[in-house]
């Protein structure tokens, strides 16, 4: 058991406007690796947030300050024990390329969420997937801190390098 110290933003690198649901997020992640997913025993992300803005948990949390073997999601290798993950529906373009592809209710469910989990956690410090050692991806596919910032989240709760 370690103490909270993130919550990691992330996308799932799906086209644009295209439906994915938790499912499809478990099956791809789970799945063994013969059968096209990524043979993981649990998904990457505690929440992912659909086109519509609703937010759907796939990994329960107790929300206290501790991060229990049951509450461990895989989404950055080397802090997965001491932090929280959700993920946006998109991420990328219809011309395939990387793209911040949030759509405006999918905006304001993250800012909600983010706000509860500081609210919940005041100490935690939120980045985007592509500021957590160890990756080389671009995801969020947008600048997280500068979005932190945009919506008026505190400097303490902004992850810096």
């Amino acid at each position: 058991m370690n103490e909270l110290e993130f919550l990691v933003g992330h996308c799932l690198y799906t086209t644009e406007g295209r439906h994915f649901t938790i499912e499809d997020v478990l099956k791809w992640h789970t799945d063994p690796k013969h059968a096209g997913g990524r043979g993981w025993r649990k998904p990457g992300y505690s929440d992912v947030i659909y086109l519509d803005g609703s937010l759907h948990n796939m990994i329960p949390f107790d929300q206290d300050n501790m991060v229990e073997s049951w509450e461990i999601s895989n989404g950055a290798r080397g802090i997965n024990r001491r932090s929280r993950h959700y993920a946006y529906v998109g991420g990328l373009g219809k011309d395939g390329n990387y793209k911040d592809t949030r759509t405006r209710a999918q905006k304001q469910s993250e800012e909600v969420y983010i706000r509860y989990m500081i609210l919940r956690h005041p100490n935690i410090k939120v980045m985007g997937h592509n500021q957590a050692p160890n990756t080389d991806k671009p995801c969020p596919c947008y600048d997280m801190p500068t979005y932190l910032r945009s919506i008026g989240i505190p400097g303490k709760n902004i992850y810096q390098h």
